[in-house]
């Protein structure tokens, strides 16, 4: 009974949020919503339906304009070490090699010097980055920025992953290879991961649970609980079923954009 009250325990809850700008532009309006600790959620939905807003509330990088988010029963007020962010353009230091991006967020916590290093290597190998460790920026591959860059909030272990559309900028190939290496990542570590995309088939692939968001104003219009095994087979008649129905679900709100 406490093994199965600590899997089903609430990391993030989310409590009659909104959020209107200072140009009257309401982005999210009366949002609830609760993730469960150790799950992958995607928040999905058209540009405009306030998803990255939302995952910035959680982040502490913005503040709601009613309502609170709470991550294990603390109201956010601001940014912490307890979440972890992976934007879509890398944020990487340019003069700063892997390794040194990676062990940033251990110097700033004052680690000494050769734990700094272990951590880093340590995270380096976790996103298949050994070997690759004195190189710039400037030398890696948008797959390998991007992996720096899942390294570097791992460092600091955070409880909460937010990502922000992290592989949006990404060809198709490199794309679903890091979505199976972020899946083995989540599998490995159990973080609480929350996950910004537009796209369908990614969200179905990784989270075990899809939020499809609302426009005008930004909300919750469903939630789909996704019961398929890892790892998922995109042909798979069921997935398939899920794709379509999601995809209907989307286009709903697609088309009150008017945007094609």
């Amino acid at each position: 009974m406490d093994q199965m009250a600590t899997i089903t325990r609430t990391k993030i809850r989310i409590e009659g949020v909104s959020k209107t700008f200072d140009n009257g532009l309401t982005a999210l309006a009366r949002v609830n919503l609760e993730l469960a600790e150790n799950s992958f959620t995607c928040l999905l939905g058209p540009s405009g339906c306030g998803k990255s807003t939302l995952l910035g509330m959680i982040a502490g990088f913005v503040q709601p304009t009613t309502g609170r988010v709470l991550v294990d029963g603390t109201e956010v007020t601001s940014a912490g070490a307890d979440r972890g962010v992976v934007f879509q353009e890398y944020a990487l230091f340019p003069w700063r090699t892997a390794l040194e991006n990676v062990e940033f967020g251990p110097l700033v916590r004052r680690l000494p010097r050769a734990e700094r290093r272990r951590v880093a290597m340590e995270h380096l190998e976790m996103v298949g980055l050994k070997g690759h460790e004195t190189k710039f920026p400037t030398e890696l591959s948008g797959g390998m920025k991007q992996r720096v860059a899942i390294a570097r909030a791992l460092a600091n272990n955070p409880s909460v992953l937010l990502m922000d559309e992290p592989f949006g900028a990404l060809d198709a190939q490199t794309r679903e290879i890091l979505q199976e290496e972020m899946l083995r990542i989540w599998q490995q570590d159990r973080k609480t991961v929350v996950f910004v995309t537009h796209s369908i088939s990614e969200s179905l692939f990784l989270a075990d649970r899809v939020v499809v968001m609302a426009t005008k104003p930004g909300c919750i219009k469903a939630i789909i609980d996704v019961d398929l095994p890892h790892p998922r087979d995109r042909t798979d008649p069921e997935f398939i079923r899920l794709e379509r129905q999601v995809k209907q679900m989307v286009r709903e709100e697609v088309d009150k954009l008017g945007v094609i």
